[in-house]
């Protein structure tokens, strides 16, 4: 190729890409709404929510999926969970679960990770919100249509008649 033909080409590259970005530029922009903000414009401050009150319900929840850790089904405002103390052990070690009757900790928590079973809580498995959570009595911020594996597997395996 010539210098006369690269030129002409690197004209009409040029020529195509400014008319493409000056469309683009004459285009509204798109009016989409962030759930999570709502209107208010990312240069602004929204109104934070009102913290929703925490269940305190002492009921087991389901799990909806393999090996999810159990919710924390009451409160633990004031907890002290550090380096120090942890105040989950005063109710759920299994030498405390008898007096408690709270549900003791899983003999996973007892092991190292080479599955060494250890006469305490493992340093690992010790700050127990890095895995369960409290609940909270919220509206969900965003729409969820997040369905359990039972209940995907009664669908497929019902009867034809039965089938939504």
């Amino acid at each position: 190729m010539n210098v006369r033909a690269t030129a002409i080409a690197i004209a009409i590259v040029i020529a195509i890409g400014s008319a493409l970005s000056s469309a683009a530029w004459a285009a509204p922009p798109l009016e989409v709404e962030d759930p999570m903000r709502g209107p208010t414009p990312i240069a602004e401050e929204t109104n934070p929510p009102l913290i929703s009150p925490i269940e305190n319900k002492d009921i087991k929840r389901m799990r909806t999926y393999s090996m999810q850790p159990p919710t924390i089904p009451h409160k633990i405002d004031g907890y002290q969970i550090d380096k120090n103390y942890n105040r989950c052990l005063a109710c759920h070690a299994r030498v405390n679960t008898e007096e408690t009757q709270a549900p003791p900790l899983s003999v996973t928590h007892y092991m190292d990770r080479d599955s060494n079973v250890l006469a305490e809580v493992s340093p690992r498995r010790y700050f127990c919100v890095q895995c369960h959570v409290p609940q909270a009595e919220a509206k969900p911020l965003v729409s969820n249509t997040y369905e359990d594996i039972d209940v995907i597997l009664k669908r497929l395996t019902a009867p034809a008649s039965q089938k939504k």
